[in-house]
């Protein structure tokens, strides 16, 4: 059975081109039952879901180029801009041209696989599993931890440059960092605040050896979230407490705490990862959380786009 993703390549990204015969004979299927099939998962038939993203992009296209009715026409597998015309105006309840002067810029026909154009030439998809912000939360705590762990498992291949200061750092987070000092940052940054949230009243110095700082990590990580991450997913992100490590003390929310931390982290991240870059060890990218968080893409900002006349 053909995925959904070799269903949406072949019908949604090469519109132009779309052959059901093609896939049939990817996946071994008579096209007969491959039509069942796709019908089945999309709610609506192949022909019917390719003809209407092309009138969504038609629409898209009447409303941002100059193109004539007949080139859009044309561009959409029409025969005759009479036969695209009706079929425009059944989809979108007014002619093309009555569709241009209203200006519109959203142009999705309802549709019950809730799969769309999206300009200049993709889809857009609706989530397949329900999620909330939560979710996103999470993933992103997770991406902060899983990297810092990848960065500190690389320190021990650039034993010369722990020390070497880091010429570009950030005014107001850490003075005079260097590769060493940031990574210990990282940690002890989770070590605080799990400390304040358990009720010590001091942050022991701890190894900055890179096998002393895996070692803290992968004890404070763990409690990091029993302590931060679950409350706050349970929804008391309001949650309360005094922290007497502070002079004088302070009062933090557990939102806050978490949403520091993910701020401050993500800067001292950038630091060692470019660091680590400088001593030649530059396979962490730019430790983007995109494709961590959601994506195809390893480094979203690495990705180079087309767009229509570029």
């Amino acid at each position: 059975m053909p995925t959904m993703d070799e269903v949406l390549d072949l019908l949604g990204t090469r519109l132009d081109e779309a052959d059901l015969d093609a896939l049939a004979q990817r996946v071994h299927l008579s096209r007969f039952h491959l039509h069942r099939l796709v019908t089945a998962a999309l709610g609506e038939p192949p022909g019917a879901f390719r003809r209407r993203l092309l009138l969504e992009r038609a629409a898209h296209r009447l409303s941002t180029s100059g193109d004539t009715v007949v080139d859009v026409a044309i561009a959409a597998g029409y025969d005759s801009p009479d036969g695209f015309s009706r079929a425009f105006s059944r989809a979108f309840g007014v002619p093309p041209s009555d569709y241009r002067r209203a200006g519109r810029v959203r142009h999705r026909i309802p549709a019950p696989s809730g799969i769309h154009f999206h300009p200049p030439g993709g889809l857009a998809l609706p989530a397949l599993v329900r999620s909330d912000s939560m979710d996103t939360l999470v993933r992103m705590v997770d991406h902060h931890l899983d990297t810092t762990a990848a960065v500190l498992d690389r320190l021990d291949r650039v034993p010369d440059a722990l020390d070497t200061p880091i010429r570009l750092s950030v005014e107001g987070i850490d003075e005079a960092p260097t590769l060493r000092s940031t990574c210990d940052r990282l940690v002890r940054q989770l070590e605080q605040w799990v400390v304040a949230l358990e009720g010590g009243t001091s942050i022991p110095s701890g190894d900055t050896t890179p096998a002393g700082l895996r070692r803290r990590l992968e004890a404070v990580a763990p409690r990091f979230r029993e302590q931060v991450v679950a409350p706050v997913v349970a929804g008391e992100a309001e949650s309360t407490f005094v922290d007497l490590t502070c002079d004088p003390p302070q009062t933090f929310t557990l939102g806050g705490v978490l949403a520091h931390v993910l701020t401050f982290a993500a800067v001292r991240r950038t630091l060692a990862i470019g660091a680590l870059e400088t001593a030649g060890v530059g396979d962490l990218g730019s430790g983007d959380p995109m494709a961590f968080v959601g994506g195809t893409g390893p480094d979203a900002s690495t990705v180079r786009r087309r767009f229509e006349g570029a």
